[in-house]
């Protein structure tokens, strides 16, 4: 693994992981993402290890729509 600190692992930057997140997260409110803050974190150190940000959003948006449609059966079911 790499040696850079991440948001979500920092160690000396805590308190400057915690405010980068919780800008990020403020921004993603406004955006209506609906991410929440320890799922931005994940995001970002993915990001920071390489994997390519749009392949992970279409990934979260194919997981979105995936679980969208598990609830609508289930609610058919009930």
């Amino acid at each position: 693994m790499s040696g850079r600190g991440t948001p979500a692992t920092a160690g000396g930057g805590n308190s400057a992981a915690r405010q980068v997140i919780d800008i990020l997260h403020e921004i993603s409110t406004l955006l209506n993402t609906k991410l929440d803050r320890t799922t931005l974190s994940l995001c970002v150190s993915l990001i920071e290890n390489g994997v390519n940000p749009e392949a992970l959003a279409a990934v979260i948006k194919e997981l979105r729509k995936e679980s969208e449609r598990l609830q609508e059966e289930e609610d058919d079911e009930n």
